[in-house]
């Protein structure tokens, strides 16, 4: 059931795959990238083994079992290992760095974003919090116009933790002087942004734009644009 929420004051959203289009942005990057570095590489069988990979190496990194340099090295490597490319270790770190030069000066949001942000700020006080490098997600957010809508921007980084880690929402509470039982957390992680929101004490909305099948107690959208139905 819909119900809009009449006791919310702060709205915090996660920023990438939830209104910062990561994967069209990350293509584009990579083309630039590769293109640069004269690399012949097939942007659709790239693409179709980097993307679970790198949400795999992501999934990993949450749960501290590998660094951020292993995260950014492996993810690359086991890509061109599986497509049979033969690139030497180096290579591949500086292709990393430029990658992470690259990505935040593309800047397509999901569709409805904008619209939903400037239907949002007057009504509500609007956050982020990310599991991203506090210097490439201020970046993408400035590339992309969306920095001024946020009053704060709480970064895995600042926090010492990663979401699904109930103190990172608590420091992005403390930082955005908002009282947990008035927020609101929307993300495209069911385990991080809504389990680790809800775990934290704050509400929850799913951006379910892939349409996963999720529990019925999950408050979810499809598009930015329904978020009205609950805010």
């Amino acid at each position: 059931m819909n119900t809009t929420h009449t006791n919310i004051t702060d709205v915090f959203f996660d920023l990438d795959h939830t209104l910062w289009d990561f994967e069209k942005n990350s293509a584009l990057a990579f083309e630039t990238v590769f293109e640069m570095q004269d690399l012949t590489v097939d942007m659709r069988v790239f693409l179709r083994f980097y993307v679970p990979i790198n949400k795999e190496y992501w999934e990993r990194y949450r749960k501290d079992e590998i660094t951020q340099k292993e995260l950014r090295f492996g993810r690359l490597k086991d890509t061109f290992d599986l497509m049979e490319l033969v690139i030497a270790d180096d290579t591949i770190v500086f292709l990393s760095e430029q990658y992470l030069h690259y990505l935040p000066k593309y800047n397509h949001l999901f569709d409805g974003a904008i619209v939903i942000l400037d239907y949002l700020k007057p009504k509500y006080n609007l956050h982020i919090i990310t599991n991203g490098f506090a210097e490439i997600q201020g970046n993408k957010m400035d590339n992309s116009y969306i920095t001024h809508y946020f009053k704060t921007i709480t970064n895995s980084e600042m926090a010492g933790v990663k979401k699904p880690n109930r103190l990172i929402f608590e420091y992005a509470l403390d930082l955005a002087k908002a009282q947990k039982e008035n927020s609101i957390m929307i993300g495209d992680c069911i385990d991080a942004d809504v389990r680790g929101a809800l775990d934290a004490g704050l509400d929850a909305i799913f951006f379910n734009e892939s349409n996963e099948t999720v529990a019925d107690n999950i408050k979810q959208v499809n598009h930015l644009l329904e978020l009205k139905k609950y805010l």
